[in-house]
C-alpha cells in the first residue's frame, strides 16, 4: 500500500472498499448522557474559538506532559532524547532537566525516544514518575519507574519492537481506578504486517491496565482480577483494550471516568473512540477496520465485535496524524468549554472539538488552529490546557472564547433507495458583505456527489469544497444564498455534521 506523503519532518506515523457495520455501536462503547455534566457549558461548539499563547521556548522536540499534585504549580515536559523539564509560569523553562535518563533510550529514527510520562496520585510523597519509551540497545518500548529522590530507573514491563521504528504508542496515565494504563502501537511498518492489533498473545495495538501499586511473584506490578484476558490462554492478561494501530494519545474525563482515545490512521481515516467506565476487552477495529471502512487485506475475524468510533476524518482536511487531547474540566473556561473535548492534527493543525449532545449523538465543530506540530495537550492540577509542539519545541497555553458564527447552513435531505438529494441555505449572519465564498463539508461513508447546483463542487475523498458561481458571489448581511447536490449513498443517508464559510465554522439550523 502506497506510504502517506508527509509535509515536513515528523515525530509520528504516529505517528506514522466497501463500508461495512460494526456489530458493537456506538453507545455500547460511550456512556450514556442525556443532559449536560456538572460544569459543562451550554454554548454551541461553532461559537467557541480555542487560541493558544506561547509561554515557553527552547524545548527539544517535547513529546508529552504531566502536572505534579504537589502544590507547585509545576508542569514536567518529556523530551524525545530522554530528558524531562519542569516549567513553572512564574520562573519559565528550568535550564537543568529533572530526569535524564538518555543513556536508556533509543531515539534513533523519528518516533522513538522517550514518550510519555504520568504521575501517581501519591507523587508528592513517593516521589516516582512513571515513563515509557524505547529503551537501548534494541528498541523495545519499556514502561519503568523513576524514582526522582534517587535518581533511579526501574524497568517494569517491555515489548519487543525491533521490525519497525514507528508505531510506538508511548501514552501512559493513572485511570480513575488509580491503575496505571499504557498505550502500544501495532509494531509499525504499513497494514499491520506482523497483525498484531488482533493477536491478545502480545502487547503490540494494545491499550494496558496494571497495578503498580504493589507487586506479585516475579512482576514487578500485578495484574488486576478484573483485567478482561486474565486466565485466557495464550493471552497476555496486561491486555485492556486492543485492535489499536497506534494510540498516540489517551486521557480519562475527570468528571465521569470516561476514556478517549486518538488512534493514527493509515491513511484514509483518523478517529476518536470514547469508552465507558470500566470497559475492558473491547476489540477497537483495527486492521479489520480504519475508521468506520473496512480495511482492503485487514485481519478480520469470523464473528468478531468490533465497537466503532465517535468521530472519525479524512486526511482530505490537511491532517495526518490524530492528536488525542483532553476533556476541559478547568474553571477558568467552564462557561465555554466545560465537558468539550479537545483533539488536534500534527499536519493540519486543526482544534477539533467533540461534546455528546444527549441524544447517543456527538456535536462535532472546527473551533481553530493550534501551533504547528502539536505532540501533545495536557492539563495543569486545575484542569487548564497546555500543548507542546514538536518543531521548533515550545510549549503554549490553551485559552477559549466565544465568538458567534457569522454564518449558518441549513439543510434539507431528501433520500431514497441508494440517493439523496440535500439542499443546503447558506445565511451571512454577520455584519460584513461575503464577496465569494467557498463552503467546506464532510460527507457522510459512502456518498458520493453525482451533481450539484448554484455551485462549482469539488470531492475529495469524504470532504466536499462548494464555491461561488459568479451571480451568487455576494451575500450581503441577513441574505441567504441556496444551493444542493445529488449523491449516492451506501446506506449513510446523513446530512453534513459542520461546515466552513471560508474557514469560519458555521452555525448548524434545521
Amino acid at each position: 500500500m502506497q506510504r502517506r506523503r508527509w509535509a515536513g519532518p515528523l515525530l509520528l506515523a504516529l505517528l506514522l472498499t466497501a463500508p461495512a457495520s460494526f456489530p458493537a455501536t456506538a453507545a455500547d462503547a460511550a456512556p450514556p448522557r442525556t443532559d449536560t455534566a456538572a460544569g459543562a457549558a451550554s454554548v454551541p461548539l461553532p461559537s467557541l474559538s480555542a487560541t493558544t499563547t506561547q509561554v515557553a521556548s527552547g524545548l527539544k522536540r517535547p513529546t508529552a506532559i504531566a502536572a505534579p499534585d504537589d502544590g507547585t504549580d509545576r508542569l514536567f515536559i518529556t523530551e524525545k532524547s530522554g530528558t524531562v523539564r519542569a516549567y513553572h509560569p512564574d520562573t519559565g523553562l528550568a535550564a537543568d532537566p529533572l530526569v535524564d535518563i538518555k543513556a536508556a533510550v533509543d531515539e534513533s529514527g523519528n518516533e522513538r525516544g522517550l514518550l510519555g510520562i504520568a504521575l501517581p496520585p501519591d507523587f508528592a510523597d513517593s516521589q516516582d514518575l512513571y515513563l515509557a519509551y524505547t529503551a537501548l540497545p534494541d528498541g523495545a518500548v519499556t514502561l519503568a519507574r523513576y524514582r526522582l529522590d534517587e535518581s533511579r530507573l526501574e524497568v517494569l514491563l517491555s515489548q519487543e519492537h525491533a521490525e519497525n521504528s514507528n508505531h510506538n504508542g508511548g501514552q501512559l496515565a493513572f485511570g480513575p481506578d488509580g491503575d496505571l494504563y499504557w498505550s502500544i502501537g501495532d509494531g509499525g511498518g504499513s497494514a499491520d504486517p506482523l497483525r498484531s492489533a488482533q493477536r491478545l498473545d502480545t502487547l503490540l495495538g494494545k491499550v494496558m491496565r496494571i497495578d503498580v501499586s504493589r507487586t506479585c511473584g516475579e512482576l514487578a506490578y500485578c495484574v488486576p482480577a478484573g483485567n478482561p484476558f486474565v486466565g485466557t490462554p495464550g493471552a497476555r492478561e496486561e491486555i485492556w483494550l486492543y485492535g489499536l494501530r497506534n494510540p498516540w494519545r489517551f486521557s480519562f474525563d475527570r468528571a465521569d471516568g470516561s476514556m478517549w482515545i486518538g488512534d493514527v490512521g493509515q491513511g484514509r481515516w483518523e478517529e476518536i473512540d470514547h469508552l465507558a467506565p470500566g470497559r475492558g476487552g473491547l476489540n477497537l477495529g483495527w486492521s479489520c477496520y480504519e475508521g468506520l471502512e473496512k480495511f482492503e487485506g485487514g485481519d478480520c475475524k469470523a464473528g468478531e465485535t468490533y465497537t466503532e468510533p465517535v468521530f472519525t476524518y479524512s486526511p482530505y482536511t490537511g491532517g495526518c496524524s490524530v492528536i488525542g487531547g483532553q476533556v476541559y474540566r478547568g474553571e477558568e473556561h467552564a462557561d465555554l468549554a466545560g465537558g468539550t473535548y479537545i483533539a488536534t492534527d500534527y499536519c493540519s493543525s486543526t482544534v477539533w472539538a467533540l461534546r455528546p449532545d444527549g441524544q447517543g449523538g456527538y456535536e462535532q465543530a472546527e473551533i481553530g488552529e493550534m501551533p504547528t506540530q502539536v505532540t501533545s495537550i495536557g492539563a495543569t492540577v486545575d484542569g487548564e490546557f497546555y500543548v507542546v509542539n514538536d518543531l521548533p519545541g515550545g510549549l503554549h497555553r490553551v485559552s477559549f472564547a466565544q465568538e458567534e458564527p457569522t454564518c449558518r447552513v441549513d439543510r434539507t435531505v431528501t433520500a431514497w433507495g441508494t440517493g439523496a438529494t440535500v439542499d443546503l441555505t447558506v445565511t451571512n449572519t454577520g455584519s460584513t458583505p461575503v464577496n465569494g465564498w467557498t463552503l467546506e463539508f464532510p460527507l457522510a461513508l459512502g456518498q458520493t456527489v453525482v451533481s450539484d447546483w448554484n455551485t462549482d463542487l469539488n470531492q475529495s475523498g469524504n470532504m466536499v469544497k462548494a464555491a461561488d458561481v459568479g451571480h451568487n458571489a455576494t451575500i450581503a448581511p441577513g441574505a441567504s444564498v441556496t444551493l444542493g447536490y445529488l449523491a449516492d449513498h451506501t446506506g449513510d443517508r446523513s446530512s453534513p455534521p459542520r461546515f466552513l464559510l471560508n474557514g469560519d465554522a458555521c452555525a448548524i439550523g434545521d
